[in-house]
């Protein structure tokens, strides 16, 4: 790929602390985008200069004003804080997101070398920089006396050796930074003190509506639900429903819904109510905008939850043009409407055949809560709809020039409405029967007549709409699809190969505390150990202590209540897993190899080359999955070896010719490489999400590449 021909000056102040922050910030962009040079530029803040004010009484933009001056001027493209020293809301002029590496958001009490918490005196000297933590020690330490504490994170650990105090507080996420977690006395519980939402978090700032940066911050955002929470019960929601409530953040919600669907949020999730009735809004319709777009800045997964279907009189338009401003992702995930369940309780059907054909709906209330023209002048100029049209499509478009419409008012034909095959004709009612005439295709279409037939859908995020064909295996379809949907994209699920436990496994899981160390590295691996370990009932006080070379792995453990006892926290390969089992375990060890019948001998081979003896088990098998067609597809995700090889057995390598392509790890790279093609990026870890996020940040550093070539 072609070199960036700009540098991407990145502000810090300049503390270590600051220049920490700084380099982590510029090194965690060079490895997401290589071809992109980036350089971090120190300067001060009123806050670096300015010593002597309590930092209890200081302005907002303190330590963050001379930056945010210096990237609306064009000094700096952007500008790296912590989170928490950011104003709120962010100055005029500025856009921001929250980065995604993060440390331990915990405060902690630091004491001088050499002694505890304990050996403090009765009364200790404390020194404070922030009212919570004032709050804290006065409760903590109700005779202690509190004095103002300045200066960088050096300087304050000197003022406690020096004796000028007998304790501090400061954030654990400073000193781990600094490589000082070693003079962290005692951590301090978030239920004892609560700390700022952006405490161990870095806050990236740059200038409103800066091409390049909107395009970068889109890596760190994730999708916005639309959610229809159906109408009437909780019952009445979909399974796409609930599952979105099951992963997400945050999830801003409605009044006019069953509030049991909360009861789906996970226990660490918020729900904030934002409801609205008639002339009544508990929120107005700028401050959601508003909380959406943040609670998308800062990373979370976030959920809009609204009553029936969202694109039905749900206001849904404000939201999405707001955050597609902000190039911020959306997915409408639709609910069933009071339209249709209707009949259910009624007996009023709204089509009979030999009766009535269609059906008109709409609303007497506009904006503000009024009455609103439902004259049939007013309704004629709202977007008919026709169903089962696509034969009949000249015929509907003829007879409504004839009753007066333009004949250049928009139409379009959608086929495979929800499907995976969708797509969307578009013309007018002069041209389209023509179009749909040329389109070769059984699906099924609905007409729709009016201006808005000319709308398109908003593509934003990185993937910005484009359709991500998914090869991975049935078991995680449904987490690689969040990941696609996160990012912007359409997941087109093709799973090119099914897991099938083993005989095998069965037969050795009793067996399992005969054993010092298991070897798990893979999730799937993970995935059918621990559903045969639920099948059997087996104790899982019985398992072995448990290594894994990932963190997709230890992840998918964890899920399950299981910390492995070894993950390299770099390379993520057998590599790294044998230097350091070799380190941890010295001693000759008895160990079982859990793997599937693809992964190979070679780690075991190792192993006992190492001096252990190692059984393997190959817990399940590979088959291939067949498909009756090739859906359309904009990028491919090759999740294994045994992909590739069934997706080239069935299509051959030219059907994916010309595609950015990505693949999630070494063994998948070498298969393709076997066949003279090449990876445009692997995965960031060897993991779904490692993928799409690789794939993701390949297409935008495209962009912005592009974007470079465009100002030259």
């Amino acid at each position: 790929m072609t070199s960036s021909s700009a540098v991407y000056r990145i502000g810090t102040r300049s503390s270590n602390l600051a220049l920490f922050q700084a380099r982590q910030t510029v090194a965690e962009f060079a490895r997401r985008f290589p071809g992109l040079a980036f350089e971090f530029v120190p300067l001060n803040s009123p806050g670096d200069r300015d010593r002597a004010t309590d930092l209890r009484q200081s302005p907002a933009d303190f330590f963050t004003r001379d930056l945010d001056d210096a990237v609306r001027s064009g000094t700096l493209d952007c500008a790296v804080h912590s989170a928490k020293d950011v104003p709120d809301p962010v100055p005029d002029g500025l856009d921001w997101v929250w980065l995604p590496w993060r440390a331990e958001p915990r405060d902690a009490l630091v004491v001088r070398q050499g002694t505890t918490v304990a050996d403090l005196p009765n009364a200790p000297r404390i020194g404070v920089s922030s009212e919570r933590r004032a709050a804290y020690c006065t409760k903590r330490f109700p005779d202690g006396a509190h004095s103002n504490l300045r200066g960088n994170i050096e300087e304050r650990l000197r003022q406690l050796d020096a004796g000028d105090v007998d304790l501090i507080v400061m954030a654990a996420a400073a000193l781990e930074r600094l490589d000082l977690a070693g003079r962290i006395s005692e951590l301090i519980p978030l239920n004892e003190m609560p700390v700022p939402e952006g405490q161990g978090r870095l806050c990236l700032t740059f200038r409103q509506g800066d091409p390049t940066f909107l395009r970068l911050r889109a890596l760190f955002t994730t999708a916005v639900r639309f959610v229809g929470a159906g109408i009437g019960t909780a019952s009445n929601a979909t399974m796409a429903a609930v599952s979105a409530l099951q992963n997400c953040d945050i999830c801003f919600h409605d009044s006019l819904m069953d509030q049991n669907l909360l009861s789906h949020l996970p226990a660490q999730a918020r729900a904030i109510y934002v409801g609205k009735r008639a002339g009544a809004h508990y929120r107005q319709q700028t401050d959601i905008n508003t909380l959406l777009a943040d609670a998308a800045r800062k990373g979370y997964r976030v959920v809009r939850l609204k009553g029936g279907d969202p694109a039905i009189f749900g206001r849904l338009a404000e939201e999405l043009e707001a955050l597609g401003e902000l190039n911020i992702p959306c997915r409408i995930i639709p609910g069933l409407s009071s339209l249709n369940v209707l009949s259910a309780g009624s007996g009023i059907l709204l089509t009979r055949r030999g009766g009535a054909n269609g059906f008109t709906v709409l609303t007497p209330r506009k904006a503000g809560g009024g009455m609103a023209d439902i004259s049939a002048s007013e309704r004629s100029r709202y977007p008919v709809v026709a169903y089962m049209s696509v034969k009949a499509c000249g015929d509907v478009c003829a007879q409504l020039v004839q009753d007066g419409w333009d004949d250049d008012m928009p139409a379009a034909m959608v086929f495979g409405v929800g499907s995976d095959q969708e797509f969307t004709v578009r013309g007018t009612l002069l041209d389209l029967p023509d179009k749909v005439a040329e389109t070769s295709t059984d699906l099924p279409g609905l007409l729709i007549a009016g201006a808005e037939a000319d709308r398109e859908p908003l593509r934003c995020g990185p993937l910005r709409g484009r359709r991500v064909l998914l090869t991975c295996s049935e078991a995680i379809l449904g987490k690689a699809s969040r990941e696609v949907v996160d990012r912007g994209g359409v997941p087109v699920p093709l799973p090119m190969l099914r897991l099938v436990p083993t005989e095998a496994l069965r037969e050795t899981m009793p067996r399992l505390d005969g054993f010092d160390w298991l070897v798990v590295t893979s999730p799937s691996s993970v995935r059918i150990l621990m559903a045969d370990l639920l099948v059997s009932g087996t104790d899982l006080r019985r398992l072995p202590k448990i290594a894994t070379c990932g963190t997709g792995t230890s992840a998918e453990l964890q899920r399950h209540g299981i910390t492995p006892d070894l993950c390299p926290d770099y390379d993520f390969g057998a590599t790294a897993l044998l230097e350091e089992f070799g380190t941890l375990v010295p001693e000759p060890a008895s160990i079982l190899r859990v793997r599937s019948n693809k992964a190979g001998p070679a780690l075991a081979d190792q192993l006992r080359k190492a001096g252990h003896r190692v059984e393997e088990c190959i817990a399940y098998t590979t088959e291939a999955i067949t498909h009756d067609r090739l859906p359309e597809f904009d990028a491919l995700c090759f999740a294994s070896s045994s992909a590739v090889e069934n997706f080239v057995a069935a299509w051959g390598t030219d059907a994916f010719a010309a595609k950015p392509m990505v693949c999630i790890g070494k063994p998948t790279a070498v298969t393709l490489a076997a066949l003279g093609k090449t990876p445009d990026r692997m995965g960031t870890e060897a993991t779904m999400a490692g993928c799409i996020e690789a794939l993701a940040a390949h297409i935008l550093e495209g962009e912005v590449l592009a974007l470079q070539e465009a100002a030259e």
